[in-house]
């Protein structure tokens, strides 16, 4: 008889991983981008959409507390010891998702970030599995495939996500929005339900121990020996650094992406829908193509270098747009600054969870591990969004250009040996 899809068979590895983060691209899309500037577009200031910003990504930063050793420590499951949390974590987002549609067509900034909050509790929850079963399944001479893979679901799933939701809120309304998000994301979250870990996992079940005669069941790691193991991943030069980088990228590219968005539609012109669009196309480009070429030569010439050059990049990315905006030309050439800032940074990502992941692998207490890395730049992004005003209000976007190459150059400099 022919084995059940399963983690084992790698076209199912990539479908499964690709359609999980393709639907975090597609929430993204509508929670992050349109939704920011629906309401850009309506009169709502830099600083509350930056407010709206942080509150739905402040979940993602507390992920390693809330759930790295919740996952990592808990006696598996007969389904799967990171599927079953997978999909109870997607049934309790879906269901979030379904709360969108009670705030009404009158729903403010407020309450809808409130309810995204929820969502982003139990999609980081969600993320928190896919990641294990990444580190735990994927050989490490395919990460770079892997990450690029994935990148491009998230991206593709972001840039229909931005521009299909634009033009849903412009032409129908926040409630329309609301059901077709559901609609669409429904069919992606029952993925996980389809493809095991191991083909000997049973379909459905909550049941603890192993799955068909495996051996004994596991036990739950102790806090005080899961906590040493912990500790002792991040003492060395090498990690402090990286988990550093990581806050700074997500750092940087807030402070200037959020302030020149709003400053496109509320200054320049821009309408909303057209500007979601913009963005939506270029962040399809570098997440498909470009994402394809850096995956393939992550996996060819190893993580730290295509790290480096990508740094490197952004840096000189970033001092192009700081260029563009001194001479006047930020009106007429916003396609081209949100290009630059917006296109590398997308394929500096896919160098850099590969070199994250092997850092991450360190048996039961990999998946806080990575996670850690993660919330570092999800609180850099946090950070960023929440300072992105403040900062432009006595820093023209030019010197904050100036100031994010410069910080990506640091970054380049000061990447540990072991990834370069």
């Amino acid at each position: 008889m022919r084995s059940p899809p399963s983690l084992q068979g790698s076209v199912w590895r990539v479908g499964l991983f690709s359609l999980l983060y393709l639907y975090q691209g597609i929430v993204a899309g509508f929670a992050l981008t349109a939704l920011a500037n629906h309401f850009a577009a309506s009169g709502t200031s830099a600083a509350e959409v930056g407010r709206h910003l942080a509150v739905v990504g402040l979940p993602w930063v507390a992920q390693p507390l809330l759930w790295g050793p919740l996952v990592d420590r808990a006696v598996p499951f007969r389904m799967g010891p990171r599927r079953a949390w997978l999909v109870l974590s997607l049934a309790g987002a879906q269901a979030c998702l379904a709360g969108l549609l009670l705030l009404g067509p009158a729903a403010g900034l407020t309450a809808i970030s409130v309810v995204l909050f929820l969502h982003s509790l139990a999609a980081s929850l969600a993320d928190t599995a896919t990641d294990r079963m990444i580190a735990g399944s994927v050989p490490a001479g395919e990460l770079g495939r892997t990450s690029a893979a994935t990148r491009a679901g998230f991206v593709i799933g972001s840039a229909a996500g931005t521009a299909l939701f634009a033009w849903i809120l412009e032409a129908r309304g926040f409630p329309a929005a609301a059901g077709a998000l559901l609609g669409l994301t429904t069919p992606l979250a029952a993925a996980a339900v389809l493809v095991r870990e191991a083909p000997g996992d049973r379909f459905l079940s909550l049941r603890r121990g192993p799955a068909r005669g495996e051996g004994p069941a596991e036990e739950r790691v102790a806090w005080s020996s899961f906590a040493r193991r912990l500790l002792a991943s991040f003492r060395g030069r090498d990690a402090a650094i990286l988990l550093a980088l990581c806050f700074a990228i997500d750092l940087g590219l807030a402070l200037f992406q959020v302030p020149f968005a709003v400053a496109m539609v509320q200054v320049h012109g821009w309408e909303a829908g057209a500007l979601s669009r913009l963005q939506a196309l270029l962040a399809l480009l570098g997440g498909t193509l470009g994402a394809a070429g850096i995956g393939a030569y992550v996996d060819r010439a190893g993580p730290g270098p295509a790290l480096r050059a990508l740094l490197l990049a952004c840096a000189a990315a970033f001092a192009a747009a700081a260029g563009l905006i001194a001479a006047g030309l930020e009106a007429a050439a916003g396609p081209v600054i949100l290009g630059l800032v917006g296109v590398v940074p997308a394929l500096l990502y896919v160098a850099l969870l590969p070199t994250v992941l092997l850092a991450s692998r360190d048996g039961r207490a990999s998946a806080t591990q990575f996670q850690i890395y993660m919330a570092a730049m999800n609180l850099g992004d946090v950070a960023g969004a929440g300072a992105a005003a403040p900062v432009a209000s006595v820093v023209g976007p030019a010197l904050v250009a100036l100031g994010v190459a410069g910080l990506f150059l640091a970054c380049a400099r000061l990447a540990p040996a072991g990834t370069a």
